[in-house]
């Protein structure tokens, strides 16, 4: 029984040296996409019009807050408490505008995106079942991989994500 048991130790380590490990780059293979290409680009223009928008809404807030500043000192106490109360709701409504356009982009960014996402993990899980890794990790998520320990599989995914095409 101890000798089988001294067999097994031994031969463990070896079990450990026989798993075949592999790195990939996702922002890689998503930029090979071209549905990425379109995600960021519909993205982009997205928050170039929020971003329009909510500096248009700052800029008409900013307006009023300067009008008020000018006329604050000839104003009786009843309108300029209407002023700021003005002033104020804009401020309110602007931050309301820019929390809901940033949950809004966030919302439609997982839309866009979640396709690719989805592709690129089918891929990287082919590959893996194909060149019989035993994991697959992300460049850039691991602190220290070993070049010697893990291949990069990227070039491999990239060129299955074109296969689908």
């Amino acid at each position: 029984m101890k000798k089988l048991l001294f067999m097994l130790m031994l031969m463990m380590p070896m079990s450990i040296f026989a798993q075949k490990f592999g790195v990939v780059d996702l922002d890689a293979i998503a930029q090979s996409l071209p549905e990425y290409t379109a995600a960021q680009t519909e993205l982009k223009n997205l928050n170039d019009q929020d971003q329009k928008d909510l500096q248009s809404m700052q800029a008409e807030v900013q307006r009023k807050y300067d009008e008020y500043q000018k006329s604050a000192s000839t104003m009786n106490a009843t309108a300029k408490q209407a002023k700021e109360k003005e002033l104020q709701d804009l401020g309110d409504k602007y931050q309301q505008a820019a929390q809901q356009k940033s949950q809004d982009f966030q919302k439609a960014q997982q839309e866009k995106l979640a396709p690719v996402q989805a592709k690129v993990s089918q891929v990287i899980e082919k590959v893996g079942k194909e060149g019989g890794y035993t994991s697959i990790f992300m460049k850039g998520s691991m602190p220290y991989i070993s070049a010697t320990l893990v291949k990069d599989v990227t070039a491999e995914c990239k060129a299955e994500i074109l296969k689908m095409k």
